[in-house]
């Protein structure tokens, strides 16, 4: 008698549930190296004693009992305000004016978009130049008649300048540099209203304010969200034109305290906690700040029906 064999199938395993992490482990790996680990090391470094090892807040205590982090803070504060509404009204004017499509919009958007291939560097040697006694800036302006020949406009001030003034320039020359960006992330959201809704509200007998207010704002609401965010974290963190501008302490804001205590005084003993401890206070700054305009905007308000 012949038995006869029965081919058995095995079942296969399919990998097309694991596709979409396989492929974005190498992300992942990126972020575990490059991102989760220093801020783990810093969190920890700002929690650790550097002489016992052990658990302590003193560094905290250090960071607040710092001299210079109240004129940081409220230097931080008084740039983030002004410069982000500043650059977002701005933005948002040359954005809807760009939006139009008249006659040479094409190249005056290119030359609005200028400022953004200047890297920080170059930005702040072109403007230094600019902003001395015989700069280029007092220069023109005796060009053109706003000043009197061989009257001069001290920008950068002396040691003894308001802090005003030196916040006023920072400002200008921040928004010089910036409103570009916000500028192309409005003009992306205005693109993807449908012309049929604003064309509607026309018909309808609106205005071009109240087609403005009432349609144009709500549906750009989404990306006025993502800029205002993008520039609000930016506008804290901002060191590199103050520093390059006026050098450590004329004018000290959070992040410069930072790079100041890590890099410019590493030799002293409360050097790195103080460095470690100014991360982690201004990390939480960054975060509330960013959570606070979320729930103010009504990013967090459900939707009727939702």
């Amino acid at each position: 008698m012949t038995v006869g064999t029965q081919a058995r199938t095995r079942p296969v395993v399919s990998l097309a549930p694991l596709t979409p992490y396989l492929l974005i482990l190498p992300v992942v790996l990126y972020y575990l190296a490059f991102w989760v680990r220093p801020v783990v090391t810093v969190v920890i470094d700002s929690l650790t004693d550097p002489t016992t090892g052990s658990l302590t807040l003193s560094n905290f205590a250090l960071v607040l009992n710092d001299p210079t982090f109240w004129p940081a803070f409220w230097n931080t504060f008084i740039i983030v305000a002004v410069s982000v509404t500043l650059e977002f009204f701005v933005a948002l004017a040359l954005s809807l004016l760009i939006h139009e499509r008249f006659w040479g919009s094409g190249f005056f958007f290119f030359l609005m978009l200028l400022p953004m291939a200047l890297p920080p560097v170059a930005t702040a040697a072109m403007w230094k130049t600019g902003l001395t006694a015989h700069g280029w800036l007092n220069s023109l302006l005796i060009h053109l008649g706003i000043l009197a020949e061989g009257q001069k406009i001290f920008w950068l001030g002396t040691f003894n300048t308001p802090k005003t003034q030196l916040l006023s320039v920072i400002i200008l020359v921040d928004a010089w540099t910036v409103i570009p960006s916000v500028m192309v992330i409005l003009v992306a959201g205005l693109q993807n209203i449908p012309k049929e809704v604003t064309e509607a509200g026309y018909v309808f007998g609106g205005t071009y304010l109240r087609v403005l207010r009432d349609i144009t704002l709500p549906l750009l609401r989404p990306t006025i969200q993502t800029a205002v965010i993008l520039r609000l974290i930016a506008a804290i963190q901002i060191w590199l034109i103050i520093v390059l501008l006026l050098g450590f302490g004329r004018l000290p804001v959070l992040v410069e305290r930072i790079v100041y205590y890590h890099e410019e005084v590493r030799g002293v003993a409360t050097s790195y906690p103080m460095a470690t401890g100014y991360t982690v206070i201004v990390s939480f700054i960054v975060s509330l700040a960013a959570l606070l305009y979320l729930y103010v905007s009504g990013a967090f308000r459900r939707e009727p029906g939702s």
